[in-house]
């Protein structure tokens, strides 16, 4: 649904304040309840009083400015409940996650690419089919990237909102090219297509005239602002395109990405937009985790309970998950775009990764980390007012908090907050095996203006829509760049000299290829910045009309602009601006038909000085008449 303009007044405010100020109050207050025993009739209760009022205070009519979404990677309500459990006691709760307002619960099948069953719910997913739901709005298959089941790229949310104008961001724990990071920047049919070197990438590699691997389309799709692990990948060498030969590390540097790798590095970097994008990898795969390893194993919950410790090798507090979203926030919330906003996604990303390891510790500790970036989000909303945060999970995973110690299966037991034993056993693979995902509906949860929308049974892709529609984004983004023009330097030069021409109105595009004709020169292909991009390129040898036709490789809107090549020592032109007499520069898409007004503006200045003469040739043949009639009078 589309949300109206009109509530962005002083009710409106009032109401997001109101809803920040309960919240805040929820988050301290202690239930009477929480001063006696839970054994007590009453006393493990948590509602304080009536909760009506909080709850209409926090349903705030949309649209919102920013969205922030956090993802907690494998983070079914089993897991929830064993972090907390852990970390706060069963009577506890997490402080932000627990914290948000508005709650509902999602679907997350998958669909079969192909056979029998194509296009048919597939009831179990991974997070590449997931993450594509929430990004696209789209339902795929296992293993791809934003793409349908017949392979089609579908647009993406951080791809959406940039060509709107907004800031964009994308944060997670794991390789930057794992898949739910990777499903707002690429489309490819296998997740694993990470890099130029990556078998898996079939006919999506650009050697094979695809659009590349998942690093070289996240370097096109160029977000404001992109932090994580996995710079192994860009350490890859280029096989095709302009870049070819060239690591991708080098790649990023001659495109203007700021490139960083540390923690002083981060509290170095003061922007992040178009111009000076931030790309900052901080370990060579995915970051490790918060708490060392606890493997389960089978009959393990019979044995002592273990407390989790510190993991020794763990980045810093400046490069935890918390750190991450506030340096995020910091860098996106400003108003050098027009004040239109940002869209943010965060990862929390080895929750997953653990639960696949039966590692019980590593799986709460990912989730604290989570819940710390939740606090971190929740604190900027609710003094922006105008922000709306999600936080779910891509699929539900295996730990489950058992009675008894299984016979079989794989199994821990850790002493919790409460000072009593939890068992937590994964069963859907032996010891040394990948545990499974499951196929259970997940907790959604928001806060902020639009965020009503994740209340009751929703399915996965309506989450595109609700933070779509928060932001109202245009979604036809090539009717972004259908008023695109370009302007020549100028419109009449020597053979050979140099010439600029410069698009601007590309807001649709992420890319522009050129091309000089009358003999076809590639001048291969340029980042839109903005929505303008600039072309320098030597002027053909060969006199006579030319032109240069700009198309961006997103929209496909062409537009066309003229120009001579004249004799040395002819006359120049001046530069030609959009609307100008020299010419508007503008063409239509796809017509290949050149605006002429450039030329006829340059024909006109050549032609004058003739005009002029040939009138005072006409005025001095008029005075003879005149002359010779008087003498005959």
């Amino acid at each position: 649904m589309a949300f109206s303009t009109h509530n962005r007044g002083g009710r409106r405010r009032t109401l997001i304040l109101a809803s920040a100020a309960l919240l805040t109050a929820a988050s301290i207050s202690i239930p009477a309840a929480a001063f006696a025993d839970v054994s007590d009739n009453g006393g493990a209760t948590r509602n304080d009083g009536d909760k009506s009022a909080a709850l209409r205070a926090s349903i705030v009519d949309g649209p919102a400015k920013n969205v922030i979404l956090l993802i907690g990677d494998g983070m079914g309500d089993s897991e929830i409940t064993v972090a907390r459990n852990y970390e706060y006691g069963a009577a506890g709760e997490l402080p932000g996650i627990d914290a948000l307002p508005l709650t509902g619960q999602y679907t997350t099948y998958s669909v079969y690419r192909d056979g029998a069953n194509k296009g048919k719910p597939d009831y179990v997913p991974d997070s590449a089919a997931t993450g594509s739901a929430w990004s696209t709005g789209t339902k795929t298959f296992d293993n791809a990237i934003s793409v349908d089941i017949d392979g089609n790229p579908q647009d993406t949310l951080i791809e959406i909102a940039k060509a709107n104008g907004l800031k964009t961001g994308n944060v997670s724990t794991a390789e930057i090219q794992d898949a739910t990071p990777a499903v707002e920047v690429a489309h490819v049919d296998a997740r694993s297509c990470y890099g130029p070197d990556s078998a898996t990438c079939g006919d999506d590699a650009l050697a094979a005239g695809g659009l590349g691997s998942i690093s070289e389309q996240l370097l096109d799709t160029r977000a404001d602002l992109t932090l994580g692990g996995g710079s192994t990948s860009f350490g890859q060498t280029a096989k095709a395109g302009e870049w070819n030969g060239e690591t991708l590390f080098a790649q990023a540097e001659d495109r203007g990405y700021q490139l960083i790798d540390d923690a002083a590095g981060l509290a170095g970097v003061t922007t992040a937009d178009q111009t000076s994008p931030v790309l900052g990898l901080f370990t060579p795969g995915n970051f490790p985790t918060r708490y060392a390893a606890t493997t389960a194993t089978v009959g393990g919950a019979d044995g002592a309970p273990v407390t989790c410790q510190p993991n020794p090798d763990r980045l810093g507090t400046d490069l935890s998950l918390k750190s991450l979203t506030s340096k995020a926030i910091s860098l996106l919330d400003t108003d050098d775009n027009g004040d239109k906003g940002f869209f943010l996604q965060v990862e929390g990303a080895s929750i997953d990764k653990q639960d696949h390891a039966a590692n019980a510790c590593g799986q709460i500790g990912e989730t604290i980390d989570l819940d710390e970036a939740v606090q971190a989000a929740l604190e900027f909303a609710k003094t922006d007012g105008n922000t709306l945060v999600i936080v779910t999970a891509d699929h539900a995973h295996t730990s489950q908090i058992v009675d008894s110690t299984p016979p079989a299966g794989l199994s821990t037991a850790l002493t919790t907050a409460d000072g009593t034993v939890m068992k937590v056993a994964y069963g859907t693979a032996a010891a040394g095996g990948s545990q499974q995902h499951t196929g259970s509906q997940l907790r959604i949860a928001a806060y902020g203006p639009g965020g009503a929308q994740v209340v009751g049974l929703t399915d996965q892709t309506d989450n595109f829509f609700t933070m779509a529609s928060a932001l109202e984004l245009n979604r036809d983004t090539a009717s972004l760049s259908s008023g695109a023009t370009a302007s020549l330097s100028s419109t009449t030069v020597e053979p050979g000299a140099e010439l600029t021409v410069s698009a601007s109105g590309f807001q649709g595009d992420r890319q522009l290829a050129a091309v000089v004709a009358s003999t076809p020169t590639d001048l291969g292909s340029r980042d839109v910045i903005d929505g303008t991009a600039d072309y320098t390129f030597a002027a053909p040898t060969e006199p006579g009309v030319h032109t240069v036709t700009l198309t961006g490789r997103q929209s496909a809107k062409a537009v066309v602009v003229e120009f001579t090549v004249a004799a040395a020592g002819g006359p120049a032109t001046p530069p030609t601006t959009p609307g100008g007499a020299a010419g508007d520069g503008s063409g239509a898409s796809g017509s290949g038909t050149a605006s002429a007004s450039g030329v006829l503006g340059n024909t006109g200045a050549v032609v004058a000085p003739f005009l002029v003469f040939g009138g005072l040739l006409l005025a001095a043949g008029v005075v003879l008449v005149l002359q010779r009639r008087r003498r005959h009078a």
